[in-house]
């Protein structure tokens, strides 16, 4: 599928009402703060007969209490569904109106919608629209057309998916470690994140290479095309509270220190012009918000740890602050993490996270306009695809969602979840135009015991059990797992709503160490990664599924990249 966009923002007339006065063409900026409403059309993804798309209207004339947009196609667009708008269509005119949570569009205020639609021939972009009746300053430029004057393509503007016509930024550490493995060759030109996991890692840890360091790399690498570098920003006060093995240098309380002494010298660095060439991709601090949700209050899984971040707020102000910081540079794309399916794929977690991350995202100077979209998967082990069976068969009368595998989840695979939940985001009041990100590092589950077919019907646990890719002991275990493999290779616009497949964590460096080894890094040891350990509530006291001899997290483990390689799919 491929995926346009198109920004439709243009100078504006200004035309004096009395007779023979004359006519005065104001500059750009000047022009949008008088035109009553601006409109952004955005095609995000479009293949042979459909399209989808999003839209973005703002306001700039006095409050509103509801509002309707309106346009018409040219050619033979149909409307098919839509989203965070009453969407109707008669002949070639189209009306999207408030729903009721969003009916109030302040002066200033932005309102944001999406559809599906479909076509024949060509999709051309509507020539006007209009709110209450009033025709927005729009035009059909085309910012993919290399002869538009208006194109913002160029160094330090943002496009729509960052990943699209661009290379990914190959770590020159990762790609030595991995080139010396043998076989390793096969895949140590894949691009992977940078992990700025501690404030000294932004100047560089032991001689290793700094943030610096890695930014003019890729500005060798980037050469005339385009280049993303890829940079996962994890160092929160009292970071994943939940798992011992990834715990942080910052205590609960230090948020002050988070945005002086990590944040603001990362944003100082990405600011420098040298780099504004640079599309950089920010994962902004995995294993954080998603444990405010499952992890406190009453439940069984809650910890003390995760209490104390959600009484002290701290993980929201800290994500805030970093999307605030980071957003405000031009060629920065955020994408919070947004956890796994086998996380926040339950009724009562799905629609609770998704609000959570909007109170994050307008907290501490943020908005959601500093969100380019969300990633799941990061650093964890769940299946793309799971092709033998769907959440909604049966067996014997029996749906899947009773099997224990499942255990009433929404979801059985990655990309289903993150489709979804990219909708529900949207409805939580983040923009249309989000996109996903999936780590597919290692959740390929290839190898000889990859099932080639549904399993056996003689229960829904022998059905599901005996044809899902995903090999692990529950859904719930997370560190170093046996018979895992590397998965699809990063690729940009792989599906609808999916920015890119990514490899966030770089495969072969470990989750965390399966005994207790002293270190200064703040990394603990957590019984998850010992391959001896019986479980607890969060993995339904099932054995760990642990590799042994595990090193502490993020240092290089061979014997987990080699079975990577091993069990690859699809294979190397």
């Amino acid at each position: 599928m491929s995926r346009t966009r198109t920004a439709l923002l243009t100078s504006l007339a200004l035309i004096a009402a009395s007779a023979g006065t004359a006519v005065a063409v104001v500059p750009s900026d000047t022009a949008l703060a008088a035109a009553p409403c601006t409109v952004d059309y955005t095609v995000q993804n479009q293949w042979d007969t459909g399209f989808t798309a999003a839209v973005t209207v703002t306001n700039n004339s006095s409050a509103k209490s509801s509002w309707a947009v309106k346009w018409s196609y040219a050619g033979n667009q149909k409307v098919t569904s839509g989203w965070n708008a009453k969407i109707t269509q008669s002949g070639t005119a189209v009306t999207a109106a408030n729903e009721t949570y969003n009916a109030t569009l302040g002066a200033g205020g932005s309102v944001s919608f999406g559809f599906n639609g479909s076509y024949s021939g060509t999709n051309a972009v509507p020539a006007t629209f209009t709110l209450d009746g009033v025709t927005c300053n729009v035009d059909s430029t085309d910012p993919t057309d290399p002869t538009d004057p208006t194109d913002p393509s160029g160094p330090g503007a943002k496009v729509d998916n960052p990943y699209s016509g661009a290379k990914v930024y190959v770590n020159p550490e990762w790609s030595a470690k991995a080139a010396a493995e043998p076989g390793g060759s096969r895949v140590s030109n894949q691009p992977t994140g940078v992990w700025l996991d501690r404030i000294a890692a932004i100047d560089g840890v032991n001689g290793g290479m700094g943030l610096r360091d890695h930014l003019d790399a890729a500005l060798q690498q980037k050469g005339s095309g385009e280049e993303v570098v890829q940079l996962v920003v994890y160092d929160l006060p009292g970071r994943d509270c939940a798992a011992l093995a990834s715990n942080g240098e910052l205590g609960p309380t230090e948020i002050d220190k988070y945005k002086t002494q990590f944040i603001d010298p990362i944003a100082a660095i990405l600011s420098d012009s040298k780099y504004s060439s640079l599309r950089i991709v920010t994962t902004i601090e995995i294993d954080s918000l998603p444990n405010l949700v499952t992890n406190t209050g009453g439940r069984a899984t809650a910890t003390p740890q995760c209490d104390t971040m959600l009484a002290n707020g701290n993980y929201v102000k800290g994500v805030g602050y970093a999307l605030a910081k980071l957003g405000a540079i031009p060629n920065v794309y955020n994408y919070i993490d947004a956890g796994h399916h086998g996380w926040l794929g339950w009724d009562d977690n799905f629609a609770p996270s998704a609000t959570l991350f909007h109170q994050a995202a307008t907290s501490e100077g943020a908005t959601v306009d500093d969100v380019q979209g969300f990633i799941t998967n990061t650093a964890n082990y769940s299946a793309l695809k799971e092709n033998n069976f769907t959440v909604n068969d049966t067996v014997n009368g029996t749906t899947v969602r009773q099997s224990k595998w499942v255990d009433w989840n929404r979801y059985v695979d990655e990309l289903s979840y993150a489709q979804a939940f990219r909708t529900q985001l949207v409805s939580a009041g983040f923009n249309s135009s989000i996109g996903m990100l999936i780590d597919t590092s290692r959740n390929g589950w290839g190898g000889s015991a990859r099932p080639t077919g549904p399993g056996a019907t003689t229960s829904v646990d022998t059905y599901v059990d005996g044809g899902r890719y995903d090999r692990r002991i529950h859904i719930g275990n997370w560190c170093n797992q046996s018979g895992a493999g590397l998965g699809e290779r990063p690729q940009a616009a792989p599906a609808a709503g999916i920015d890119a497949y990514v490899w966030m964590k770089p495969p072969g460096e470990s989750d965390g160490s399966s005994t207790a080894i002293a270190n200064d890094e703040g990394k603990g040891f957590d019984r998850m990664c010992d391959p001896t350990y019986t479980g607890n509530a969060r993995n339904g006291n099932s054995m760990s599924g642990a590799l042994a001899n595990a090193p502490l997290s993020g240092h290089w483990f061979s014997a987990q990249f080699q079975q990577l390689m091993t069990n690859a799919y699809p294979p190397l």
